[in-house]
């Protein structure tokens, strides 16, 4: 089968989408792909990544966080007259893109709406694409939703119930093998801090992140903690100014792998302060907790964090937005070495069971197999 995959970017442009949509076409490695997306550096341009042809897009300009590429239809166009695909997968939300793909839904191929999440913040763009999105929604032979809890909870997918299924998102265990250069990194992390014990988040420095929070929550610790925060956005000069003077709290920047991995394994507590339902899995999260990490994340509603992490059992889950509770689930784990450690225990195992590879391999290709 011909499949094209429509991202926003794609790797090496690191985010969850993107890294779920690499997923994707390697589990679909037997079938025929290709993949156009924006570009994350200037102009447009095709490379190969994982043997697969990769279209970018020069994109001009942002609005409310989306990206626009004024020859993006026509790039589309390009690839739907010669590659001419059986299947398009196309990853929600994109929504001026999905402009472009809505002309084309009279061909005949198959559409899988990959449904990260709904709009949620963006009101103007909400409202504008309402249509829109019940447009896509009608047109797919298939939704894929990345947790029961969003299935559930979405604005929109109850309604096409029958055409959805769940596939939660992975961790892909070959790009966190632990290194010999990540095993000295972490011995260094923890030589550094002695006796302390280590907080660690990653992620973008944007509001649904709550890295904030996170900041707030510091406030209420004393000295025996240590806070790496990793990561970069529009953010980070505000969070840096709200953590000024707090010499607990130290920002990394954008990390490598080495360094992600390092951290995770130096760290005693990951914590995900996410706090709306743009955040519909948790990735990071998950890869946290594949290391053994007892999690602290905030209770959000319709989003698939308190499905990834189980209050009680893999981490403990506060009040959203509410710092100074976050602290307060940070100190009850600091103070229990043995809870830590069994929450850790619990963690892994839950990925294992439910979030690795393997399992979602074998069900995206059940899932394209079967249109």
């Amino acid at each position: 089968m011909r499949i094209l995959h429509i991202s926003n970017y794609y790797f090496p442009h690191i985010g969850g989408i993107e890294q779920v949509a690499r997923d994707c076409v390697n589990a679909l490695k037997e079938h025929e792909n290709k993949v156009i997306c924006f570009n994350h550096e200037k102009g447009s341009d095709k490379d190969i990544v994982d043997g697969v042809e990769i279209i970018r897009v020069a994109c001009q300009a942002k609005i409310s966080s989306q990206s626009i590429a004024l020859g993006f239809g026509r790039s589309l166009k390009n690839v739907m007259n010669d590659f001419k695909p059986e299947a398009v997968i196309f990853h929600y939300p994109n929504p001026f893109v999905a402009h472009s793909l809505i002309k084309f839904f009279k061909r005949d191929f198959k559409l899988v709406l990959y449904w990260h999440l709904d709009i949620i913040k963006q009101k103007f763009l909400k409202k504008f694409f309402g249509g829109q999105n019940l447009k896509l929604l009608c047109r797919a032979d298939k939704i894929i939703a990345t947790s029961p809890n969003y299935l559930e909870h979405s604005e929109y997918l109850p309604r096409f119930k029958e055409k959805c299924v769940v596939v939660p998102n992975c961790v892909n265990v070959t790009r966190l093998s632990v290194t010999e250069e990540a095993k000295k990194q972490a011995e260094a992390i923890r030589e550094k801090n002695g006796d302390k014990i280590i907080l660690f988040a990653v992620g973008r420095h944007v509001p649904y992140k709550g890295m904030e929070y996170l900041v707030r929550a510091s406030k209420y610790l004393d000295g025996r903690f240590k806070i790496y925060i990793g990561g970069a956005g529009p953010l980070t000069e505000s969070l840096k100014t709200l953590a000024a003077g707090d010499n607990k709290i130290e920002f990394l920047g954008k990390i490598p792998d080495d360094a992600l991995i390092a951290h995770m394994l130096a760290c005693d507590i990951y914590c995900f302060p996410s706090v709306t339902k743009n955040e519909a899995f948790g990735l990071s999260l998950a890869e946290a907790m594949y290391f053994s990490k007892p999690a602290v994340t905030f209770t959000i509603e319709g989003s698939g964090v308190n499905y990834v992490n189980l209050n009680g059992i893999t981490g403990l889950e506060v009040e959203n937005g509410n710092s100074e509770k976050y602290a307060e689930a940070i100190k009850l784990l600091a103070d229990d070495p043995v809870m830590r450690e069994n929450m850790g225990k619990a963690a892994k195992i839950r990925v294992e069971n439910n979030f690795l590879y393997g399992a979602f391999a074998e069900k995206i290709k059940q899932e394209i197999q079967s249109l």
